[in-house]
């Protein structure tokens, strides 16, 4: 029987988007986080300056490209301390025929990810 994706699973290939993107435009990974609640996922470099990422995986209905301001601006107060920009990275998740339906193993699914989001 076709088993929906985990949390955990759906919030790693989300990770795995956003890794692969980030490597893309030539960032330098020093820490990565895969657990569910330990936030940034990802630490890193890009012109010798730090980044701090936080990644979310979104189900329908939600939008992918909001989240909660009051959680990023704690994110942003803790990565201002390491002079680090602060990046929100929203994937919004679906199945690979209805983007309403959710993500089954070892099935297509659909993505919408419109790259990283600075916090200011």
């Amino acid at each position: 029987m076709a088993l929906p994706l985990t949390e955990q699973e759906l919030h790693n290939l989300a990770m795995n988007i956003v890794g692969k993107d980030l490597e893309e435009k030539g960032f330098e990974f020093l820490g990565v986080n895969s657990k569910l609640k330990k936030d940034p996922q990802f630490v890193a470099l890009k012109d010798k300056n730090l980044h701090f990422v936080v990644v979310r995986a979104i189900a329908y209905p939600k939008d992918a490209n909001s989240y909660d301001p009051v959680f990023m601006r704690s994110i942003k107060s803790h990565a201002d301390k390491f002079e680090a920009r602060t990046f929100y990275a929203g994937v919004g998740l679906g199945h690979g025929t209805d983007y309403a339906k959710p993500v089954i193993k070892d099935e297509d699914y659909t993505m919408v990810y419109n790259g990283l989001q600075e916090i200011v």
